[in-house]
């Protein structure tokens, strides 16, 4: 395992991490879960990511009953959990400082942790001054219940609001920044953010590296039984799937597939290595439903010396996205 800084900070992550989105619950139980967070430490994972909204909550749950199994010293690893979406009433929603405090304090007890390395700002809140969000969080990071804060989905415009509000009042700015980024969806890491690495050394945990399972090639032919597109409340995966958009992607994923079977790499390890690839990526959160194929994932670490600069510019050619320009802000 590679360990990168986390932007600008100090804290060093896996360059590949465990998260828990959809799976957790859904489709991993607890005994399930400890079995695959104990594979992923022992192959030098040391980031697990999480949030309210995962499970209602109950991912946390299975989360915090994992640690407690596997009894890892608390200083060996880094745990994160994410802001937004707590529950319908109008308190339990957003980025208000009351939702902030009590998502932070949920979050703890689900987790069994006494503080969160990593905390995120799931979503931008436009009915939340961003500065009542920034002062929220500076609050739990001087009560030492949070170590880092970040974004996720945010707007370069947004972050940078964020950051130099915290500059002008001596709070605590973001350090991170979770957005979604894989072959077919670049834009947003390439070139919106590009400025924000080298000026406020924003640092990423980046999710969805397989596009939510689209680059492992198992859509090609259509939906299989089991799969995250077939679950409930997951609907919308299936619409995005068969939407003319989707079928577009699904022609450069055949293409893709018939390049890897050239060269003789895995198509699943090769999507996560070219996410890991860019220097601009601290961790990439890799989602799997079951040790084995978790153990493929975690391979991918061994690609990264395969794609030099040749090999990139054959799979740009590839995938035919040029970033566009990046905006003024």
């Amino acid at each position: 395992m590679e360990y990168r800084r986390l932007g600008g900070s100090g804290l060093k992550v896996s360059t590949l991490s465990l998260g828990s989105w959809v799976t957790f619950k859904n489709q991993v139980d607890t005994k399930q879960a400890i079995d695959m967070m104990s594979l992923a430490y022992e192959h030098g994972v040391n980031f697990f990511d999480n949030a309210e909204v995962y499970a209602a909550g109950q991912s946390e749950v299975i989360m915090g009953e994992a640690l407690q199994e596997l009894k890892w010293s608390r200083d060996s690893y880094t745990i994160s959990s994410k802001v937004f979406w707590g529950g319908d009433k109008p308190t339990q929603r957003g980025l208000s400082r009351k939702h902030v405090h009590d998502a932070c304090h949920g979050a703890l007890k689900r987790l069994q942790v006494d503080y969160l390395d990593l905390f995120f700002c799931h979503r931008p809140d436009g009915q939340t001054p961003i500065e009542e969000t920034v002062r929220a969080m500076d609050t739990l990071i001087q009560q030492g219940k949070v170590l880092y804060w970040g974004t996720s989905e945010w707007s370069a415009q947004q972050i940078m609001e964020a950051y130099s509000i915290a500059r002008q009042f001596n709070l605590t700015p973001p350090t991170m920044e979770q957005p979604q980024y894989n072959m077919l969806h670049r834009d947003r890491v390439e070139e919106e953010y590009r400025r924000l690495y080298s000026e406020i050394g924003l640092g990423t945990t980046i999710w969805s590296p397989l596009a939510s399972g689209l680059l492992t090639g198992k859509y090609n032919d259509g939906i299989p039984e089991g799969s995250r597109f077939s679950l409930k409340g997951f609907e919308w995966l299936k619409d995005m799937h068969e939407s003319e958009e989707g079928q577009k992607k699904l022609t450069i994923v055949k293409n893709l597939a018939d390049f890897c079977k050239k060269e003789d790499m895995a198509m699943t390890q090769l999507a996560i290595a070219w996410c890991a690839a860019n220097p601009n990526v601290s961790t990439v959160i890799l989602g799997a439903s079951s040790t084995k194929q978790l153990k493929d994932n975690l391979e991918a670490i061994k690609l990264l010396e395969r794609l030099d600069e040749s090999m990139m510019t054959k799979l740009d050619q590839l995938l035919g996205n040029k970033p566009p320009a990046p905006p003024e802000y």
